[in-house]
């Protein structure tokens, strides 16, 4: 493939007038692409990217050892032979990726979640739906990635714009029709999607999360607004893709009216009859939900066993989606009923003691404060909660989430979570500053080591109690400053109930 076809968008310009050793005739037949220059094989292209940890501009020397053909750079003043200077090589990297790989998108239905919460069980129940109709369908989210029975671990929920484009080239080849992506906002602000056609848009929530990387919850509202105004809203993308808004959320409704003043088409999902699709009728246990679902003046009775608020959010979301791609309310209705323990995601821990054992990936104040609040109306003796927080993120919310345990909590354990290049005792100390712990009919303890954590929670329960240990979900390792450990909170679970 010629490196000006990769080269054409205007989005990624470039100028042979500052590159003095490239002949202006010289146009390499490009055989693969790259963002690690170890990667780099012999007519190959490296695309220079500034990270965070490291920049791939100390490691052009590198890619030229292994004869890449051309060199993508950002701000380097070095003008080495078949050297390409762009203003952003994220930006070209997407652009470059899309052409690549064929422009993969193009030829699939493509769902993308947006939200701080919710966007992995909304995945799984598009999913299971979409699965119900008869489609073949892909999901690229948190957890994994997944299509034709093949299922791949992902260190990240979105991944790069090279590996995202391959991925989508794979799932055409296997000849996936729908694709369903949870879409970070690190990968927004990363132009890891541009250049990514989607044909639907979902926003589930905003709440406080990653302040660690935005600052400020202003620069965190605009990446993910971003995502909605500018990449699904391209007309040089897509011609006339959905926007589902979940408008029971404050930035939802928000969002809601301004995607319709910009005339892109919104469908509006929520608890309220100001929703397109909405719900009525609804009972709400431990055991899972049951409620009316309204859609376009048709009804469908649904019965789910997830449970909570928040996760009827989810399964309107989820309805949203598959009803602005075609698909009938029975089936809508029965891939919903069909979708049931969600990996991580108020999973439930059978065993044979009489409790109720649950663990979640909450790790956000608004995600801990749901299920919490769910599980103490369902309460019937103690609630048990088992939590900590990570290091080397968002250090505002770890008081805000020791609030909300010893609130909702009857005995609260206080651990590691993925304590990372942090002291867990410091993170400890964060999450335990100013609460007042005057309430002795609560009893609060500190076992910074996980496993005895867990192990105490279910030693110190007894018959009817709910056990919930939030944080790591379907993590299956511990990341300490020693490296990742394997951990998973199921495991140790179910071997403390033994």
């Amino acid at each position: 493939m010629k490196l000006s076809y990769l080269m054409k968008e205007s989005i990624v310009p470039w100028d042979r007038r500052i590159m003095p050793d490239l002949d202006p005739g010289i146009d390499p037949e490009i055989t693969s692409i790259h963002s690690k220059a170890q990667e780099v094989k012999p007519g190959g292209l490296f695309i220079a990217i500034k990270g965070f940890a490291d920049d791939g501009h100390n490691y052009i020397d590198k890619a030229i050892e292994n004869k890449a053909a051309a060199i993508i750079v950002q701000n380097s003043s070095e003008n080495y032979p078949g050297t390409i200077r762009v203003k952003n090589t994220r930006k070209a990297m997407a652009s470059i990726a899309d052409r690549f790989f064929g422009c993969p998108t193009e030829k699939i239905n493509l769902i993308g979640i947006v939200g701080t919460n919710g966007k992995t069980t909304t995945a799984w129940l598009i999913e299971s739906i979409l699965k119900t109709a008869g489609y073949n369908v892909g999901v690229i989210g948190t957890i994994n990635i997944k299509y034709n029975g093949q299922i791949f671990d992902t260190p990240v929920t979105t991944p790069e714009s090279i590996d995202l484009q391959k991925i989508f080239a794979d799932m055409v080849k296997a000849s996936v029709t729908h694709v369903i992506m949870e879409v970070s906002s690190h990968a927004i602000d990363l132009h890891r999607v541009d250049y990514c056609r989607f044909n639907i848009g979902i926003f589930t929530n905003f709440t406080q999360d990653h302040l660690d990387y935005h600052k400020t919850m202003d620069a965190y509202w605009k990446c993910k607004k971003t995502f909605f105004t500018k990449i699904l809203n391209s007309k040089a993308l897509q011609s006339s893709p959905t926007a589902v808004i979940n408008i029971d959320n404050k930035k939802g409704k928000m969002l809601a009216g301004l995607l319709e003043k910009k005339n892109i088409t919104t469908l509006k999902i929520g608890i309220n009859k100001d929703a397109d699709l909405f719900c009525n009728n609804i009972t709400d246990d431990i055991t899972g939900l049951n409620a009316s679902l309204m859609i376009s003046n048709n009804k469908a009775n649904i019965i789910s066993q997830l449970t909570g608020s928040f996760n009827l959010e989810n399964i309107l979301c989820a309805a949203g989606a598959a009803h602005s791609v075609g698909v009938s309310i029975d089936n809508i209705k029965a891939g919903i009923e069909n979708c049931k323990n969600i990996p991580g995601r108020l999973e439930r821990i059978e065993n044979n003691i009489d409790r109720f054992i649950f663990v979640d990936y909450a790790h956000t104040p608004d995600a801990l404060d749901s299920i919490l609040k769910v599980l103490r109306l369902r309460a019937k003796s103690k609630l048990i909660v088992i939590f900590g927080c990570g290091g080397d993120r968002d250090r505002s919310k770890r008081n805000i989430m020791g609030k909300i345990a010893y609130k909702y909590g009857d005995i609260i354990i206080i651990t590691s979570d993925n304590p990372r290049t942090e002291n867990p005792e410091k993170i400890i100390d964060d999450i335990l500053e100013n609460i007042d712990t005057d309430n002795n009919e609560k009893q609060l303890i500190v076992e910074i080591d996980r496993k005895k954590a867990l192990e105490k929670g279910i030693a110190l329960s007894e018959p009817s109690d709910i056990i919930i240990a939030a944080g790591k979900g379907h993590e299956t390792y511990q990341i300490l400053k020693t490296g990742k450990i394997d951990f998973d909170d199921r495991i140790v679970l179910r071997e403390a109930v033994k």
